[in-house]
């Protein structure tokens, strides 16, 4: 049983071995079979982001979204304190480095 074993791993050694010179000898075939294989993949890849896509129904929310007051007056003031201190930056005079 482990000389079977054995005889496996190594005929598929060398038949990994003689794989780059075989599709060295055949680089047309070897393009086209790439070619292929890379169409089929970019082809499946279409499908399943594309046209998949377009076929469902999109869920309709069954609540109207709500706007929330309190969070939009929230992010307001933060924005307004950004925005004082990008005012008072450009105000600040800073020393010359290279001097």
């Amino acid at each position: 049983m482990f000389k079977l074993k054995r005889l496996k791993f190594k005929k598929i050694k060398d038949f990994l071995k003689e794989l780059p010179k075989a599709l060295g000898e055949r680089a047309f075939f070897t393009f086209l079979g790439f070619l292929i294989i890379a169409l089929i993949i970019g082809g499946l890849i279409f499908y399943n982001f594309y046209i998949l896509i377009e076929k469902k129904e999109p869920q309709i929310s069954e609540r109207p979204l709500q706007f929330k007051e309190k969070t939009y007056q929230g992010v307001l003031k933060a924005w307004q304190e950004k925005e004082k201190r990008f005012e008072a930056a450009d105000a600040k005079e800073y020393p010359d480095p290279f001097r």
